[in-house]
């Protein structure tokens, strides 16, 4: 998919807002990655786990999985796409689990997410699955603002690779300014 449209979509959704951002990180941001507005557009979200499919459909997928909360939605659309089944990891005691489901050795996984920075939940989802026993056959995102320099250490693919700037608080340049500082997202920091 070409970058432009999915910038394009991401714009179109509200799922790529502009402005002056508080991250998780404790940076400052001028853009924002909220993929939960575009996952409430399922004909978009559709078009967008077509792609990561696509790049997967030769994989032989068993079973798609998602961290909580970004990924739960796109691995039950991905999953659908490849006509697989789909599950989800979520925190239990500070740790990503698998409450709800079943992974079984020698299981074929592809993880997904909405979007990384650095990827730390992946690489928590790829750490629990081969734990299990399963194989974890690649990662796909929607949007990997790294600018590709995440590594999971086994094949990627993003549909948007872009890289978001941001500054330490201190740096911020358009803490200067009259934007107000706004923290979206569902984690504290």
């Amino acid at each position: 998919m070409e970058k432009e449209k999915v910038l394009s979509i991401l714009k179109e959704t509200g799922g790529l807002l502009e402005g002056h951002f508080l991250l998780t990180s404790g940076r400052h941001s001028d853009k924002y990655m909220q993929c939960a507005k575009l996952f409430e557009h399922p004909n978009h979200s559709e078009e967008i786990a077509k792609d990561i499919a696509a790049a997967f459909a030769e994989d032989k997928v068993d079973v798609v999985v998602g961290p909580a909360m970004g990924g739960i939605i796109l691995a039950y659309e991905v999953a659908r796409q490849l006509g697989v089944s789909n599950a989800f990891a979520e925190r239990e005691n500070g740790k990503m689990a698998l409450r709800r489901f079943e992974i079984k050795p020698g299981q074929r996984v592809l993880v997904v997410e909405d979007v990384v920075t650095t990827g730390g939940s992946v690489v928590e989802v790829i750490g629990l699955l081969r734990s299990l026993g399963a194989e974890v056959v690649g990662v796909g995102l929607v949007v990997d603002r790294s600018n590709g320099k995440v590594d999971f250490g086994c094949k990627k693919h993003a549909v948007l690779t872009t890289e978001v700037v941001s500054w330490p608080a201190e740096e911020c340049p358009i803490c200067d300014s009259d934007v107000p500082l706004v923290k979206p997202g569902s984690r504290k920091i």
